[in-house]
């Protein structure tokens, strides 16, 4: 397991995170695809967002592998609100928590202007914490996406790590992306554990995280 720690792995996290022994990580932080087939204007794609399969084996490791009194905290897609309910109670997991992030400005305008993002906390058996965060987040830092078509602010992702893992535990995010997550976690002294299934962003991450 130690040779894991500060490691992002490039793969797909279904296949990977068997991997992991049970109950190895500390607190989950990660943002799935949505499901919703996202294209912004420039081409770039997100690995999987045009199909489900991954979803209920995914959340099921997460579940595996999570202490046995851990947070996850998720970002989702609300199109399909539902079917990633239903993929988290499958896996075991309990809504504990529900996170807005209203932005300044609209990600897309269609029959509203979108102009917030969502996540729910999950648990594991009864985690506790001693500073919890409120459940509105306001989403200051505009990322621009460069780095990733869906990419994080790690401004807004820094609190969840300090609130809801333990001081030098290990975080995983089995869809890091461009490894936000995880330059979260390393600014905070905690061990990390990515998963990127994308080659272009994993290289991204690997760099952010260990820049030359």
């Amino acid at each position: 397991m130690t040779t894991l720690r500060n490691t992002i792995l490039h793969g797909d996290c279904v296949k990977a995170l068997p991997m992991l022994p049970d109950r190895s990580v500390d607190f989950i932080l990660t943002d799935p695809p949505y499901l919703v087939s996202y294209k912004p204007r420039d081409g770039r794609e997100v690995c999987n967002d045009d199909n489900a399969a991954w979803l209920r084996p995914a959340f099921a490791e997460m579940y595996r592998v999570l202490a046995a009194d851990g947070y996850c905290l998720t970002f989702y897609g609300w199109p399909h609100a539902d079917r990633f309910m239903q993929a988290f109670r499958a896996a075991g997991f309990r809504p504990v928590g529900h996170f807005a992030f209203p932005k300044p400005y609209s990600s897309s305008v269609g029959h509203v202007r979108c102009q917030h993002e969502s996540a729910y906390l999950l648990a594991k058996g009864n985690p506790r914490t001693a500073s919890p965060l409120s459940d509105i987040v306001a989403w200051a830092e505009n990322t621009g996406n460069k780095l990733h078509p869906t990419q994080k602010p790690t401004s807004i992702l820094r609190p969840f790590v300090e609130s809801y893992s333990p001081e030098g535990g290990i975080v995983l995010d089995p869809f890091a992306g461009s490894g936000s997550t995880l330059v979260a976690a390393s600014a905070l002294g905690r061990s990390y554990i990515g998963i990127e299934i994308d080659a272009r962003y994993h290289a991204v991450a690997a760099r952010r995280l260990n820049p030359a």
